[in-house]
């Protein structure tokens, strides 16, 4: 896998999915049988994957079985949880210190670790040893939203390894600057992110949106800025992607990116019942049969044209749905089920940003 390649697998059982775009992939070609693996997962707050929250246990189990599967034994899971929750509760509440056991890899609580001065450029940091001594590092975000930084995946789900002062003088000085900063002096290695549920606006999670999706690439930046579209932003709106972009970290560049997708034929219908925000978000919508990762990205970009005070000039409904393929109507649709339709925004699924993008254009 090159650096500007991204991986996508679509469906709902998250264990099956992260082992098969590994073994596609063949991500532990030329990596030493005896390193050193560490696993940053996302376990900002004690609360289940289902919140949108934290990273899914699945998806975890897949990634340790598949490495022991070819061989691997030296494998740590390590995370700090933010300022205020216990990393060794959220191990427990997220179904982390089961896997601790079935597996017989360890937990590791950040919050416990040494620490290691790194100096990048004018910018002095603290970051936890362990994750700097690791010989290979698989972040493990969530895809979710932010409500200081829009959103947080690849980069930001570094800030897991710092201690906590670090993280509050984060804070002070702005999150954007040393959130890149950071990612020039912890490499990652390989990114995994869990597109299953992630949360719409918050961090903590509460708002879940099914996205059923996992994907997989080498360059957090370019990682970022592809799930910045997903979700309905441009890159410009994230700051810290377009800073860790100048300090060469990764490229922007998804324009010209190989992105493969796998499994458009397991896209399952909404299977859960929506937050009181996606069904307000929903009342705009008509949807029959639509498959989560179209219904996601609709969610999603009525929520971004919420946030520009503009959702409320949308008069007419929005068509989304399988039961729409032998449909022609007037109105608009979204989705290649809807390409029929009078307005259609084409995609399988579309980028929230196209939705925007469109609707913009149109209210």
């Amino acid at each position: 896998m090159q650096k500007n390649e991204i991986a996508v697998n679509y469906g709902k059982d998250a264990k099956k999915m992260v082992k098969e775009l590994l073994a596609e992939l063949k991500m532990e070609k030329g990596l030493k049988k005896d390193a050193s693996i560490g696993l940053k997962p996302n376990l900002v707050v004690s609360k289940k994957a289902s919140s949108g929250a934290t990273t899914s246990p699945e998806i975890v189990e897949g990634v340790i079985e598949y490495l022991q599967e070819q061989g691997y034994s030296n494998i740590t899971i390590m995370e700090s949880s933010w300022i205020g929750d216990s990393t060794t509760k959220a191990f427990k509440v997220c179904g982390y210190e089961e896997i601790s056991k079935k597996y017989n890899v360890p937990l590791l609580d950040l919050k416990k670790d040494k620490t290691k001065t790194i100096k990048i450029k004018e910018l002095t940091l603290e970051v936890c040893a362990s994750v700097h001594e690791v010989d290979f590092l698989i972040n493990l975000p969530v895809l979710k939203g932010h409500c200081q930084t829009r959103m947080t995946c690849a980069l930001k789900n570094m800030k897991g390894c710092i201690p906590d002062n670090e993280k509050r003088r984060y804070h002070t000085i702005g999150l954007h600057k040393p959130i890149a900063y950071l990612n020039k002096a912890l490499k990652q290695d390989l990114t995994i992110v869990d597109g299953m549920m992630g949360d719409l606006t918050f961090e903590e999670g509460g708002t879940p949106v099914e996205m059923e999706r996992i994907i997989i690439g080498k360059d957090p930046v370019l990682i970022d800025s592809y799930v910045a579209e997903l979700m309905g932003y441009s890159i410009e709106d994230v700051d810290y992607i377009n800073i860790a972009a100048e300090l060469g970290v990764g490229s922007t560049d998804v324009a010209n990116a190989i992105i493969t997708e796998y499994g458009k034929e397991n896209k399952n219908t909404i299977g859960i019942k929506d937050s009181n925000k996606v069904s307000r978000l929903a009342k705009h919508v008509v949807q029959k049969d639509a498959c989560s990762a179209c219904y996601g990205s609709l969610i999603h970009a009525l929520q971004r044209l919420e946030d520009k005070g503009k959702l409320g000039r949308l008069k007419e409904k929005i068509y989304i749905g399988q039961a729409f393929q032998k449909e022609s109507l007037e109105g608009l649709g979204i989705g290649l089920c809807t390409k029929e339709f009078s307005n259609n925004i084409m995609g399988c699924p579309p980028k929230a940003k196209d939705i925007v993008k469109y609707l913009e254009e149109k209210i």
